[in-house]
């Protein structure tokens, strides 16, 4: 079988994010990651995000601007929804429940009317890092490449950011979310933790003013407070 090697150079990610994460890029579980999904690719199975919006999240938020992680589980695995950002879903796309729930919020805390469209780009390019915990899936198959080792990059993400910046505000959102706090110094950065904002979940998101906490957060650290209007 041919050797899988990493092309650092061709990995479709901005330079700063490609400079900070050059390590991981090089370490054998990225290699398995590209592994795997060649051979998902040469089976014609279908792979969302495409392949263009794996890294998105990235390419949409310069380093240098973040200031908010918000953390998803896994992109959505029906046909034109994930576009590489966790909760986001392209314009004209009907808005999915958890999304839903995420605008009532915005204005239960904020006065924010709920948007028409569901793509967060416009908070992304602000500085929000919209992170999937695992950055790709199988068409129709929820949680699909859960095996294949994203997780260890996206943690690796996570705990980069917290050693390397200061004054970071962390979402934490769900459980699975929630798991990862233990990556974070909460000596230097704002974790916020809710529910899920599924409306399955048990225990409810609406209530929990992330929004407003992390704005005021982020002008106490001298950072520019986001716009969570959707334009």
């Amino acid at each position: 079988m041919e050797e899988i090697t990493i092309n650092i150079d061709k990995i479709k990610i901005n330079d700063d994010w490609k400079e900070f994460l050059r390590d991981e890029f090089q370490k054998k579980y990225f290699l398995e990651i590209k592994k795997q999904y060649l051979n998902a690719i040469n089976q014609n199975i279908i792979i969302y995000p495409p392949a263009n919006l794996i890294f998105n999240a990235f390419n949409l938020c310069p380093l240098k601007e973040i200031k908010i992680i918000i953390l998803g589980q896994d992109p959505y695995h029906q046909p034109n929804q994930a576009m590489g950002l966790s909760f986001s879903v392209p314009k004209n796309v009907k808005i999915p429940p958890s999304l839903n729930n995420v605008f009532k919020e915005l204005q239960n805390d904020l006065n924010i009317t709920p948007a028409k469209s569901g793509d967060l780009s416009s908070w992304a390019k602000q500085g929000v890092l919209l992170l999937n915990s695992i950055l790709s899936v199988e068409a129709n198959k929820a949680a699909s490449h859960s095996s294949w080792g994203w997780q260890e990059f996206s943690d690796a993400i996570i705990h980069k950011l917290s050693n390397e910046k200061s004054g970071l505000v962390f979402m934490l959102w769900g459980n699975y979310a929630k798991n990862k706090e233990i990556l974070i110094d909460n000596a230097k950065h704002l974790i916020l933790k809710a529910a899920h904002p599924s409306p399955l979940a048990r225990t409810g998101f609406l209530g929990c003013k992330h929004f407003s906490k992390a704005n005021e957060f982020l002008k106490k650290v001298g950072k520019i407070p986001i716009n969570w209007k959707i334009v």
